[in-house]
């Protein structure tokens, strides 16, 4: 039992193997591993073509993720474009039927009679400010003294038989 450090036995304890324990864990912890040169290792043709085509094979999956990548993008921006562009044509048309509502109660007839009396001062005409004009019966309409000749273009053909027959 070493659970305690009082010995009831008349030989005293042995610390020589216990300390030669200690030392060897203590230089197999310390043991320095030493760098051996590295060996020229020959890579076959073969396994260099292999690398090539495998580090081609990444560099073209790269190329094309990213080329994907900006597509999608450029896909999202014009989409964007577009969806702001149908919101301002909706805007656009919705103010559009306002005017044309605007525009036919302008139109009315009783609106222009308000807005003539209001803001022009005008007022209706009376029995006493009428006044009749008698017109001769006379057309004013003069005719046209001169004759209007339009000529046609004629191809060259159909110019030169008005030549030779006139």
């Amino acid at each position: 039992m070493r659970s305690s450090r009082y010995e009831y036995e008349t030989s005293p304890r042995k610390l020589e193997p216990d300390v030669q324990r200690r030392k060897q864990t203590k230089k197999r912890k310390l043991k320095v591993v030493e760098d051996l040169p590295r060996q020229d290792v020959k890579i076959s043709k073969e396994q260099k073509k292999r690398q090539r085509k495998l580090t081609l094979v990444v560099i073209g999956i790269f190329i094309l993720l990213l080329t994907i990548s900006y597509r999608n993008s450029q896909i999202n921006e014009k989409f964007n474009e577009v969806q702001n562009l149908k919101k301002e044509l909706s805007s656009l048309q919705k103010e559009n039927e306002q005017l044309k509502v605007t525009i036919e109660n302008s139109l009315n007839l009783n609106t222009i009679e308000k807005l003539a009396k209001e803001k022009l001062g005008m007022q209706k005409l009376t029995n006493k400010q009428t006044v009749y004009v008698t017109l001769p019966k006379k057309d004013y309409v003069e005719s046209a003294s001169e004759e209007v000749v339009t000529e046609e273009e004629k191809g060259w053909f159909q110019q030169l038989v008005d030549k030779i027959f006139n």
